[in-house]
């Protein structure tokens, strides 16, 4: 079955860095775009950056672009969130999904302190 483990969370000073990283596994995962989204308390499930399948094309919000870098590694079936500059209003669970599929890994949580 699907599976998305997302790993690499944790408290970090603003200014500081995190490296997400979201190990996928049940579908050919070379084949799919894959994005990285976040919700903080209170708000909505935001998708922050997104790749093509081959890793070529990328795309980053307005608040995160210049700052987060999304790559993959097909031959590990992984994609990664380098998060740097970190702000406050970056604190999410941080979440992946492949294509637009139904499947959610239990995310990672991110917490940024001022």
């Amino acid at each position: 079955q699907v599976q998305l483990v997302e790993s690499g969370g944790g408290l970090v000073q603003a200014g500081g860095s995190l490296r997400l990283s979201c190990a996928a596994s049940g579908f050919t995962f070379s084949s799919y775009a894959m994005g990285w989204y976040r919700q903080a308390p209170g708000k909505e499930r935001e998708l922050v950056a997104g790749i093509n399948s081959g890793g070529s094309t990328t795309y980053y919000s307005g608040s995160v672009k210049g700052r987060f870098t999304i790559s993959r590694d097909n031959t590990k079936n992984t994609v990664y969130l380098q998060m740097d500059s970190l702000k406050p209003e970056d604190t999410a669970v941080y979440y992946c999904r492949y294509g637009k599929s139904d499947y959610w890994g239990q995310g990672t949580q991110v917490t940024v302190s001022s």
